[in-house]
């Protein structure tokens, strides 16, 4: 399939237009398609209008553009209740996104709505299932091998629902996203954290469970708390080794990982200009790290030159129309403000076991030694949903080719994950791949791979203490290797190499010297590269399958006897009584995040099949009582083992529990599955200090119960060998807390108080046992 941007081109040719005619020569105004792929689907900036002046009229107010975005897909802007951080609001996404291991329980769940269709346009993308080995190619024939059940089922799927199919080695899906579908003013919903790449266009897109796709597929009014907006103010420039990476790794410093909890990060101010459309793309990625709701830019010259080389001229033309509505009006309110200046803006490296735990690259070796952390860096890994554009790999390049000029390559291993089918080709066209191959990297295949722990790695052994450095966006404890001993550090990919090339922490670009292979020491020099090609992205290999018209034929199958799929069977029904004498399953202590809960990497491979997969539940959270991971007393035998062997024992003998956490839980990842397998296997309730936004509306969804101690030092009053009785459950109504009585075994008792966000129709979930069995009574 030729590239849009070629056929535009023809056309202009063809009818003797100038390119700036191509809007309207392709459609009228008003009628430009959200993407080439989907040619009678419309961008609705008139839309857009009606709502946001709506709105406006109402609130009496300079808008956000997070504001005018979000509110402008109001289902009902005209009697919508609005208040930042306290309303719902009921919103109509424009489209609908999801990656692989996602897609499997979000189709499994739409397959038992038993609707026909989706309602609005919806991708599916293989990205998740491939683990990275020996290379690109080989890789890729293996996934497609292993998975060959899992990739079926999905395409079928696809084609019998209307989703469109982006098939394995096609790209990673935010890469794919920006591609194709994103937009300015866009409201798209993804089953994955780091949808928020897509605000490097200017759109709204979050990150969401695969319970919420299927309310947005199935037609139903999306339900988000109404966020509070964060400004981030930028003035100076980028310049030198500093990098748009670097913008995200200072706020992730200052906001730490739930600083921007129920809220949406907006970066305005005259820096903004500086940065190119994929490096604020980066930059909004990342803020899923600091827990927020999503992030996004105001739409601007270098958002408009990323469209027209994607072959979206016609987009842009219609954004300028409607500009407006896509950047922020002067004298609007943030609830907080933060401001940088790119200037002065040093690279940093965030690390170990947490993105927030922020250094200057500078300062790094120095802490390293200090703390005990491993200085010599085993590998180096460049890539990810977070840096593999075009210009991450010309930046990255540039380092590799001064040091091959030095006669040097990497001391560290060194991998190269290009973000689409898009990328790779362009950059073997352009010689950037083989440039990066010359200093010693391994060029693996477009997909997430190691950053999602989709690495079988062989230079080390399990419990080996050593540091990697990654272009990443996440380094919890165990996330790319499985080795708990691994300090995984976040960088950009420019500072990745060199450091690569080095071999240590202790090296700083800036101001240190390499030795090159005749003797003489030279110096880096901070690396330069084209935003985009000069000549036209190279498409590669034609990898989306389009969904048929008639899909009437189309068959579905998931075999009873699968070990890979499985069929959702409904869950029960809340009984109309309190939960009496819930049994702890686990009072976990610290970090909790959607990893802990329920791991990736090889367990990727059961993400459709939620009684195998729920072998892993908390099998990574450390337990107060014994401060061990995987390790729980059974109440009834007094024996230690596996958490989830306790729940399974448990649910057999029909046990309700509980699980106690500490702050932020369930942190990371959107993966559902760290909500469906303890509903799964007989869990009632998660009490905790705080929980981060996706994983608490993915428990509400399956049913469950998250709950917050109304008072935080509450949390120190309950024990493991306790019991939980929660009441107020016949009187369950928005903003008022449950009663919970604490019983311990020497028969005495506390009462403490338990808060909740529920709201009306979030309790209806809970009622009807899970979101799923609501709709269906609705329905019925």
């Amino acid at each position: 399939m030729a590239p849009y941007s070629l056929l535009v081109t023809r056309l202009q040719k063809a009818l003797g237009v100038r390119q700036y005619h191509v809007a309207s020569v392709l459609c009228q105004r008003a009628k430009v398609a959200m993407s080439h792929f989907e040619p009678t689907e419309y961008i609705r900036y008139d839309l857009l209008e009606k709502n946001i002046n709506i709105i406006r009229k109402r609130l009496n107010r300079p808008l956000t553009l997070s504001e005018k975005i979000v509110y402008g897909h109001l289902d009902d802007p005209a009697n919508q209740e609005i208040e930042r951080g306290k309303t719902y609001l009921r919103l109509r996404p424009d489209r609908v996104a999801m990656q692989d291991a996602t897609a499997q329980m979000a189709m499994l769940q739409f397959i038992s709505s038993g609707l026909p269709k989706v309602a609005v346009p919806s991708t599916i993308h293989c990205d998740h299932l491939i683990e990275a080995q020996v290379g690109g190619e080989k890789d890729l024939r293996r996934a497609k091998d292993i998975n060959q059940e899992v990739y079926n089922f999905l395409a079928t799927a696809g084609a019998k629902y209307g989703v469109g199919f982006w098939r394995p080695g096609s790209g990673i899906i935010h890469q794919i996203i920006l591609e194709n579908y994103a937009y300015p003013g866009v409201l798209l919903i993804g089953t994955d954290s780091h949808t928020p790449n897509g605000g490097g266009l200017g759109g709204i897109c979050i990150g969401v469970g695969g319970a919420d796709a299927v309310d947005v597929m199935a037609g139903i009014p999306w339900e988000l708390k109404c966020p509070k907006v964060i400004g981030v103010k930028l003035t100076g420039s980028l310049s030198g080794w500093s990098s748009p990476k670097d913008v995200i790794l200072k706020v992730a410093g200052i906001l730490t990982v739930k600083g921007g909890t129920g809220a949406i990060v907006e970066y305005h101010g005259p820096g903004v200009d500086s940065i190119s459309c994929t490096g604020m793309a980066t930059i909004c990625n990342m803020g899923a790290e600091i827990g927020a709701t999503t992030s996004v830019f105001p739409y601007n010259h270098r958002m408009k030159k990323y469209l027209s080389k994607t072959g979206r001229a016609e987009i842009a033309n219609l954004a300028d129309e409607f500009k407006d509505h896509l950047v922020p009006d002067p004298g609007c309110h943030y609830d907080q403000l933060i401001e940088i200046n790119l200037s002065e803006l040093k690279p940093h490296i965030n690390g170990p076991f947490t993105p927030d735990l922020a250094h200057p690259v500078a300062e790094v070796g120095t802490v390293a030694e200090k703390e005990g952390w491993p200085v010599d860096i085993r590998v180096g890994l460049i890539g990810s949903c977070t840096n593999s554009s075009y210009e991450d790999m010309g930046r990255s390049a540039a380092v590799a080719k001064q040091a091959l000029a030095h006669g040097l390559k990497c001391k560290s291993q060194f991998t190269i994950t290009p973000g689409s089918e898009q990328i790779r080709a362009t950059i073997e066209r352009d010689g950037y791949a083989q440039i990066l191959r010359d200093v010693g990297g391994i060029v693996l295949a477009n997909a997430c791979g190691p950053c999602i722990g989709q690495w079988d790695r062989k230079d080390i052994k399990k419990g080996e203490k050593n540091t990697i450095v990654t272009s990443y966006n996440r380094n919890f404890t165990g996330r790319n290797d499985a080795n708990p001993e691994t300090h995984a550090f976040v960088t950009s990919p420019e500072i990745v190499t060199a450091l690569a090339i080095a071999g240590t922490l202790k090296f700083n670009p800036e101001t240190d010297f390499l030795t090159g292979k005749d003797g003489k020491k030279f110096k880096l020099e901070a690396p330069d590269a084209d935003e985009l090609p000069q000549a036209e992205f190279d498409p590669g290999q034609d990898t989306y399958q389009h969904p048929p018209k008639d899909s009437s034929g189309q068959r579905v199958d998931v075999s009873p006897t699968s070990q890979r799929l499985q069929l959702l069977e409904p869950f029960d029904k809340w009984d109309g009584k309190d939960l009496e004498d819930l049994q702890i399953l686990i009072k976990v202590k610290g970090k909790c995040t959607t990893d802990h809960i329920s791991a990736a990497g090889p367990w990727l491979k059961f993400r459709g099949h939620l009684d195998n997969i729920s072998n892993n539940l908390l099998i990574g959270a450390i337990n107060i009582e014994n401060g061990k991971a995987n390790s729980v007393r059974n109440a009834v035998t007094q024996e230690f083992g596996p958490v989830p062997d306790t729940a399974r024992y448990y649910k057999k003998h029909g046990i309700k529990w509980v699980v106690i956490g500490d702050e932020n839980y369930g942190e990371g990842s959107s993966r559902e599955h760290a909500a469906l397998e303890p509903r799964h296997l007989g869990g009632r309730a998660i009490i905790t200090k705080s929980f981060a936004r996706i994983h608490e509306t993915n428990l509400k969804k399956q049913g469950l119960l998250p709950l917050t101690f109304a008072d935080p030092a509450d949390y120190n009053k309950i024990h493991p060998v306790d019991k939980l009785t929660i009441q107020g459950l016949n009187n369950f109504t928005p903003g008022k807390p449950l009663k919970c009585i604490i019983k311990h075994p020497n028969g005495t008792q506390e009462t403490i108080l338990l808060n909740h966000t529920f709201n009306e129709t979030q309790i209806e979930w809970f009622r009807a046992g899970s979101a799923l069995n609501r709709m269906k009574e609705l329905q019925h």
